[in-house]
């Protein structure tokens, strides 16, 4: 139990009080001002036995790819897994909402192996009321960050609403490599699925970087080819990028292609370097780039993209000018 806001109490009578709740020990904090927070840190993990290595627990390090599993309530997130697992391993009734955490199983599939990551069917915030299912939207939104790869899954008969929209954006701003998966395609007639494919291309045309696939979870079909797009969007997701190739391609780009100039400057661009990967960053370096629009920003993106195969996986480019050294000197 922590006591927050208790800065300069750590040591007075003032936390007394709070034995009296029976629960034990308890740990006076100022979270504004970090007072206390090591030693709560401390006792809150000591019972984990977490060791001390954290690479022991990294799935790079340990070759796990961690696959979360999101969409809507009810779009048979829980259905499709234990279709895959080939057994009833997790909660899966015809009533939204019945999965109220993150539940992670391990999986193995031809020798590689997973985590994967039901999280709890994330509703619009206004038809958030219970504190559970608050917490049950931090958790989701945290296996989100926490994942490699994310399977977004969508209803067919229900179409692409503004919480499918609403979860796909977070996917993207979290940037995380992403599968698009329609699930009960079986339910729907030839029309409904023109609509729901036109709305997929009007409301997710950001995710147009993803892999689509039309499947019915529950009588398991379509689900083998998924296991391919998850597997080209990790590794397009942890592409790794030299900065010799980086700058070659650049270079090529602006060839084909100069930034427009903008009043007096015109951008130069000069070298590219990697910046991280899960999303993949590229760094360009050059002068005035703080005028380089948008759509050449997609022009060099989709450079990028072509040349490393990156499908499935956001892509972030930075801009990053250099400065004169001699501006601010007479």
């Amino acid at each position: 139990m922590a006591a927050n806001k208790a800065e300069g109490m750590l040591e007075g009578p003032q936390l007394a009080e709070f034995y009296e709740l029976g629960l034990g020990e308890v740990h006076g904090v100022s979270a504004a001002h970090g007072q206390g927070i090591r030693s709560l840190l401390d006792a809150a993990l000591d019972p984990l036995n977490i060791p001390e290595d954290d690479d022991a627990a990294d799935p790079q390090q340990t070759g796990i790819t961690k696959l979360a599993v999101a969409g809507r309530p009810n779009v048979g997130k829980s259905t499709l897994i234990n279709a895959w697992l080939g057994e009833e391993r997790l909660v899966a009734f015809d009533l939204p909402g019945t999965t109220r955490d993150a539940i992670s199983v391990p999986f193995e599939r031809n020798g590689q192996k997973f985590e994967l990551i039901d999280t709890a069917g994330l509703r619009r915030k206004g038809k958030v009321f219970e504190a559970i299912e608050k917490f049950s939207v931090v958790k989701t939104l945290q296996a989100i960050e926490s994942a490699n790869v994310v399977l977004l899954l969508l209803d067919a008969t229900q179409g692409v609403t503004d919480q499918d929209a609403h979860i796909a954006g977070y996917i993207l701003e979290s940037g995380r490599a992403v599968v698009l998966a329609v699930n009960k395609w079986d339910a729907v007639d030839s029309y409904e699925r023109e609509q729901v494919q036109r709305q997929i291309e009007q409301r997710l045309p950001f995710l147009k970087f993803a892999e689509m696939h039309y499947i019915s979870a529950i009588k398991r079909r379509g689900l083998g080819p998924l296991w391919g797009s998850i597997a080209q969007a990790h590794k397009a997701a942890m592409t790794k990028m030299t900065t010799p190739v980086l700058t070659r391609l650049l270079l090529e780009a602006v060839q084909f292609r100069a930034p427009k100039r903008s009043g007096m400057f015109r951008p130069k661009l000069r070298y590219a370097h990697r910046g991280g990967m899960n999303p993949p960053v590229i760094v360009v370096h050059g002068n005035s780039l703080e005028h380089v629009t948008d759509s050449y920003k997609r022009f060099l993106e989709g450079r990028f993209r072509k040349e490393f195969n990156l499908v499935g996986t956001p892509l972030r480019i930075e801009l990053k000018t250099s400065k004169n050294p001699y501006a601010d000197k007479e």
